[in-house]
This record gives C-alpha cells, sequence and structure tokens, in this order.
C-alpha cells in the first residue's frame, strides 16, 4: 500500500498525531488495516466497517506476502467496481479518493472500466477523470458516450460556478466607489444612501419603502480594447491533459465577454479551431483530440493567419514548449510577433498539479526574446488576463503572485 493511503505516517511507530501513546490494541488494528489479514492468534477482530475498509485496500493494493500471497483486482465487473468507489468514498477524504483512484488505473488497467456507464456514475469527477473520459471516448461504446458526456457536464458547470465570475470581473472591470450612478447593477447598488434617499416613499400598509431612485457604485468600464483579441493556443498532447480541460473552459468564459474577441486553436501534429463551438464547453472538450506529438511551429503559423491587428493582439501559447516540428523556425516566428506587437505569453501549465516538466531549453529562448514564460494555476489566469489586457507588466504581476518565471539572459 502506498503511503498516500494508509493513516498518517506516525501511526506506524505506535503514536497518533499528536505524538501520544496509541492504545496496544487500537495500534494492532491499524496494522492490520495497513498489512491486510492477519490470521496470528494475537490477532483483534474487526468491525464490520473495519473490514468494509479492509477489503476495499485489499481489492487494490497487493501487500506483498510470500509465496502465492494476495492478489490485488477488482475484476471486470462494474457493480463490484461502483461498490469499491462507494467504500473509498466513505472512509477517505476527497484528497485521497483521487490518490487511490489514480492507482487503480495505474495497477488495475481500470481505463477499461471507463468505457461502463455503471462504472462512470460512481467515479469522484474531477478535471483528470474529464481527460481520461475525452481521451478515451474514440473506443467508447455509444451507451457510454452519453453517460461520459454527463459526466464532463458536471465537472464543467462546477468549473465554470468557480472561474466564470472571477474571470468576467477582472477583464471587464472593477467598480469606481469614489463615483455614483442611479442606474446600478443590482450587485453594485449601495443600500444604505438607496434606502436613506427614498424614505419619503415608505408605506406603512407594507411596513416597508418602495424605492423609486437607486443610488449605487459606477461600473468603471476598462476600455481594453476595440475589441482586443485573445487567442489560446493549446497544446493537447497527453502531458497537458487538465491543462487543455482549464483552458476550454476559460475560452469559453471569455467568448461571453464583449469587450474582447476570444479564439481557441488546439494542437498536436494536427490543429483543430474550436473557436466557432465555444458557446458549448462540453462540445469543445470532445472536439480536443488528447495525445500524439507535437508541432508548436505549426499551430504558431496558423494562429498568426489568424491575427488581423497585432497592437491589439494576445496570444497565450500554453505548452511544455517540447517540439517535434522546427524548433528555430517556432523561435523565429514568436520573435517575429513580438516585433509587430502581439503580446505573446508563454505557459507552460494552466492547471493545479505542481510544478510542470517542459523543455529548459526552449523556454529559455522564449523568454530571451521577451515572451513571458511561467505556468499559472486556474484561480491566478483571470488576473493574468487583466494584466496582459491592459499590457501591463507581466512578469512583474507574476512576481507579486510568487510564481517563479524563466528569465531571459
Amino acid at each position: 500500500m502506498t503511503a498516500t493511503t494508509t493513516p498518517t505516517r506516525n501511526t506506524l511507530s505506535g503514536m497518533d498525531i499528536e505524538n501520544n501513546p496509541i492504545d496496544p490494541q487500537e495500534k494492532s488494528r491499524r496494522w492490520q488495516l495497513i498489512l491486510g489479514k492477519d490470521d496470528s492468534d494475537d490477532a483483534i477482530a474487526l468491525s464490520r466497517q473495519d473490514q468494509r475498509l479492509a477489503d476495499a485496500l485489499n481489492a487494490l493494493y497487493d501487500c506483498g506476502t510470500s509465496g502465492e500471497g494476495r492478489q490485488a483486482g477488482l475484476g471486470r465487473s462494474a457493480p463490484k467496481v461502483s461498490k469499491w468507489l462507494g467504500d473509498i468514498r466513505q472512509f477517505f477524504p476527497s484528497s485521497v479518493v483521487q490518490v487511490i483512484q489514480k492507482d487503480a488505473f495505474e495497477r488495475l488497467g481500470l481505463k477499461q472500466m471507463l468505457m461502463e456507464p455503471e462504472f462512470l456514475n460512481a467515479m469522484q469527477a474531477d478535471v483528470h477523470l474529464v481527460a481520461d473520459l475525452i481521451s478515451l471516448r474514440s473506443v467508447m461504446p455509444e451507451k457510454t458516450i452519453s453517460t461520459a458526456r454527463q459526466v464532463v457536464q458536471k465537472v464543467v458547470d462546477e468549473l465554470m460556478r468557480r472561474l466564470e465570475k472571477r474571470t468576467q470581473e477582472a477583464i471587464r472591470g472593477s467598480i469606481n466607489k469614489g463615483k455614483r450612478t442611479h442606474r446600478p447593477r443590482f450587485n453594485d447598488i449601495d443600500w444604505h444612501k438607496t434606502i436613506h434617499a427614498n424614505l419619503r416613499h415608505y408605506q406603512a400598509d407594507f411596513n416597508t419603502i418602495v424605492p423609486e431612485k437607486l443610488v449605487g457604485y459606477l461600473r468603471q468600464q476598462r476600455r481594453l480594447t476595440d475589441l482586443d483579441e485573445v487567442i489560446l493556443c493549446v497544446d493537447q498532447s497527453g502531458s497537458m491533459a487538465s491543462s487543455v480541460v482549464y483552458s476550454s473552459i476559460f475560452a469559453a468564459v471569455m467568448a461571453s465577454i464583449p469587450s474582447i474577441k476570444t479564439k481557441l486553436v488546439c494542437f498536436d501534429t494536427a490543429i483543430i479551431d474550436l473557436t466557432d463551438e465555444l458557446a458549448d464547453p462540453v462540445q469543445v472538450l470532445f472536439g480536443v483530440q488528447l495525445g500524439g506529438g507535437t508541432d508548436i511551429n505549426q499551430a504558431i503559423a496558423y494562429c498568426e493567419k489568424k491575427i488581423e491587428q497585432p497592437s491589439k493582439t494576445h496570444l497565450i501559447l500554453i505548452s511544455d514548449l517540447y517540439e517535434g516540428g522546427d524548433e528555430k523556425q517556432l523561435v523565429a516566428r514568436v520573435s517575429q510577433l513580438i516585433r509587430q506587437g502581439v503580446n505573446v505569453i508563454s505557459l507552460l501549465a494552466l492547471s493545479d498539479d505542481g510544478r510542470p516538466s517542459y523543455d529548459d531549453n526552449m523556454a529559455q529562448k522564449f523568454a530571451n526574446i521577451g515572451s513571458p514564460v511561467f505556468a499559472c494555476t486556474p484561480d491566478q489566469f483571470p488576473d493574468l488576463m487583466a494584466t496582459a489586457l491592459k499590457r501591463e507588466d507581466v512578469l512583474a504581476w507574476a512576481a507579486n503572485q510568487d510564481i517563479k518565471t524563466v528569465r531571459g539572459d
């Protein structure tokens, strides 16, 4: 069993999380849960719930006894796997459940189970599961695709709720509390001043005020544009899976903002322009082809043809920069775009997955020609886009966010 799925490491030494001694019987119970079935005379009897927990772990983790030992396995029964998934969700927190699910994919080849609707319905959906579904959809039976779309829709809806408002606020502008308006948006109403201004309209029969005049804050529109254009150019090779999911969500959100034009271009060795699908993020994700090689130069060449006004264009390249095409021509092409006034930003990842793997040499070359190079999380991306659209110093913004960047020579 991996350490991530066991109780805290202190339990192995017989101490609890606060470094206090553990009762011997409780200690024996924990060792049995960690190591599996114990046939020795001094083994304690596990409770029914503990036995379920032990069974859930034994189904996945081969604890390595000598001889034949126990073999991990969940079989090919979707109901059996669904029950197992229900058990681990009951016994472990969400972060651990995701670790166990990942272990199950790697150790037991459970990606085949993603083709069964019962299994999908039992899975704890997250960005990584969406990436798995996207990569497997071409081999899914028809009965499973509809279930997969429902799972993807659920994750998309959750991400939209989390990211949409913040993105729109960051890009559209902020409230200017120094100025007032009598036609405020609902969220911008100053209720204290509105009530004070309408006291004479108090309705005694209804015990309330009927406001005839609203007082609120003037929302300062950042005229970032005369329709500034944002092109998200996203590497859809397998290593960028979670970045593709988040990029698609953000592209859909930005496409709904009238003050900017948004394009979404995904690529590996081929190019897919998903701009016309941005009204439906789920359709966008099902249009992505995860996996394959990488030809960044070809993708940048395609985006270059789509640029109408370089000084009003922001090209966000989301890639680990492992180039399978013409590296020299790629650097020359990006350098030329920057000289023309295109705001080229290179994101090594757009995900919560920690420090990404990337091509250090190519990242250094991009930094040397003036393209900011770093990774950021989905929560940081809205502020990044607001900074970029205002043509402010993106590297200074990254430093304020404590983001490690690749510095030019």
